[in-house]
């Protein structure tokens, strides 16, 4: 029978917090193994409810069928509707991105997710690194009611942006990452380095700004909706750190030069809901990755 390790603790956490309801968990957990009464307890504690609470969840659970638990029903309706089509990135297990050739690790066709080496030398990471490092302050998120930018327990980072196009350097950077994306480098926001510490992560979360809510206004103001995220990493983490995709069952190591790049909006303007990803907790030494999002227009 399986345990509630860390990776359940967290598929809990996340759940709860995303809306999905009690029943659907319980019924997710006895699916894959868990008897009814540990799976209402584990449940019970992420709602912070007492036992009683749980009872008709765990009844119900028992006797239901084989469905989607994971998602709440809003998410459930946006994954079936999502129609995949052709990515912007260039075939191959080779690209020829700018003044660099990057070789291709991995791709996956839902999500839309391809796995990189080499985006940048050693010593390009190593040069961001340390242009970076004193000039670090607390990482923020977005309110989804307001589109202002606040500091939450959920993202233990720091980090600082570049303008895009800052100088040679930078430049250099912005214009190898558009052409590997594949999408004009002005539509680009400017790159952002992060650094975690011990324990450091990012719980999961979405990169695009959700349409319902009132706050993403503010940001697709500037450039519209994002479209597709590269994530790089600029050392080699002793333990943990990888980029998470829940609800595909993916994880990407963090290996000094790789990146991982994910598309979350098709052709139709629709949004991939299984681009839900996070950064896993840092269990031995520390992690730095730079992050591009690109728009679908020219960001300004």
């Amino acid at each position: 029978m399986p345990v509630v390790d860390a990776a359940w603790q967290e598929w809990l956490r996340t759940n709860a917090a995303r809306g999905c309801t009690m029943d659907s968990m319980i019924e997710a957990m006895v699916q894959a193994g868990f008897a009814v009464d540990a799976a209402s307890e584990a449940v019970r504690g992420a709602f912070g409810l007492s036992a009683s609470a749980t009872s008709a969840a765990a009844s119900s659970a028992a006797s239901a069928g084989g469905t989607e638990a994971a998602l709440p029903q809003a998410a459930q309706q946006a994954r079936s509707a999502y129609q995949y089509d052709a990515g912007p990135v260039a075939p191959g297990n080779t690209i020829r991105a700018f003044d660099r050739d990057v070789q291709v690790l991995m791709r996956c066709d839902r999500p839309q997710v391809i796995v990189f080496a080499d985006v940048l030398s050693p010593e390009e990471c190593n040069e961001v690194i340390e242009r970076s490092r004193h000039r670090l302050k607390r990482s923020t998120i977005v309110d989804p009611a307001t589109g202002q930018e606040g500091v939450i327990r959920n993202r233990t980072s720091e980090g600082i942006w570049y303008q895009r196009g800052e100088d040679a350097f930078i430049e250099r950077l912005d214009q190898r990452i558009a052409s590997l994306m594949n999408w004009p480098v002005e539509n680009g926001e400017g790159l952002q380095i992060l650094h975690y510490g011990p324990t450091g992560e990012y719980r999961p979360h979405f990169d695009y700004f959700p349409p319902d809510q009132p706050g993403s206004a503010v940001h697709t103001a500037r450039g519209g909706q994002r479209v597709a995220t590269l994530v790089v990493y600029l050392n080699d983490v002793a333990d943990g750190g990888e980029t998470i995709f829940p609800e595909a069952g993916l994880s990407v190591a963090a290996k000094q030069g790789g990146a991982v790049y994910f598309r979350y909006m098709n052709g139709q303007r629709q949004l991939d809901p299984l681009t839900l990803h996070g950064g896993a907790p840092v269990r031995a030494g520390d992690k730095w990755i730079m992050t591009k999002w690109m728009r679908e227009r020219a960001y300004v």
